[in-house]
C-alpha cells in the first residue's frame, strides 16, 4: 500500500483524477479527517472538504505508472 497526498481544487481536477484511476485495477481509496471514500467515485469525492488536502491509499505496490499520473495533483 502506498499512500499520497494531494490537492483538488478545480471541478477539472476532480474530473481527470477520477478518469485516471479509472484506468488501473485496484482499489484507491481518498480519506479527509476521519473519513474515507472510494477515490473512483466523483460523488464520494465531492461528499468530502476539498478545501484540505487529501490523502490517496492505492492497494497496490506496483503502482510506479499511477504516481507519475498524480504528479500535477501533489502537494508536498
Amino acid at each position: 500500500m502506498k499512500a499520497v497526498t494531494i490537492s483538488l481544487s478545480q471541478i477539472r481536477q476532480v474530473q481527470e483524477l477520477v478518469r485516471l484511476l479509472s484506468h488501473f485495477p485496484f482499489d484507491v481509496d481518498m480519506v479527509s479527517g476521519r473519513y474515507t471514500v472510494d477515490a473512483k467515485s466523483i460523488l464520494g469525492i465531492y461528499s468530502l472538504d476539498l478545501s484540505k488536502p487529501l490523502k490517496l491509499l492505492i492497494y497496490s505496490d506496483s503502482c510506479e505508472e499511477l504516481l507519475k499520473g498524480l504528479q500535477p495533483f501533489q502537494t508536498e
